[in-house]
């Protein structure tokens, strides 16, 4: 009997869910902001796409190459990855639109704690401000296939693999 392979759009699913969750939490607990626990989502990814490596590996009974297992790995980033940038783009203009807002103030702030003057911190928010959007969603897409190819090296890397050669009979 053949083993059912779990499909990376699944997998992918997983950890878009895992991360949306998190932020949610993060988000209700006015937390969003808080930098150090914001990379608790790059671990999510990372362990997420490992372990989504190290299990097609097991199902596939360990008969798998390092090309197949990091393949894999990188079908279920690309999955996640837009799942989270349609999130993304679903929680800034609808769900939470006052969270650029506040994003901004921040920025404001950090900019002043570094005693920039008033013009620059006007000229450097008004672009901001202008290609807030544009920047978010292109640092997600960037930052997850960038966290997401690393992953699946290690995954592949980690993942015990015993291929059989097709042409030794």
């Amino acid at each position: 009997m053949e083993n059912k392979v779990t499909t990376p759009v699944v997998k992918g699913l997983i950890i878009s869910l895992c991360i949306i969750v998190y932020s949610l939490i993060l988000y209700f607990t006015d937390q969003y902001m808080n930098k150090s626990l914001g990379y608790v989502q790059y671990a999510i990814i990372l362990g997420g796409v490992i372990w989504a490596c190290i299990i097609y590996a097991n199902q596939m009974n360990n008969n798998v190459t390092f090309g197949n297992v990091f393949a894999h790995g990188f079908k279920t980033t690309a999955v996640f990855t837009v799942i989270t940038v349609l999130y993304t783009a679903l929680a800034f203009k609808v769900l939470f639109p006052e969270m650029q807002d506040k994003i901004l103030e921040q920025t404001v702030a950090e900019m002043q704690k570094k005693n920039l003057s008033q013009d620059q911190i006007d000229q450097a928010m008004t672009i901001t401000n202008k290609f807030f959007f544009t920047f978010a969603i292109a640092g997600i897409l960037v930052f997850n296939v960038f966290l997401g190819t690393i992953a699946s090296l290690i995954g592949a890397a980690v993942a015990k693999k015993n291929p059989t050669d097709p042409f030794v009979q």
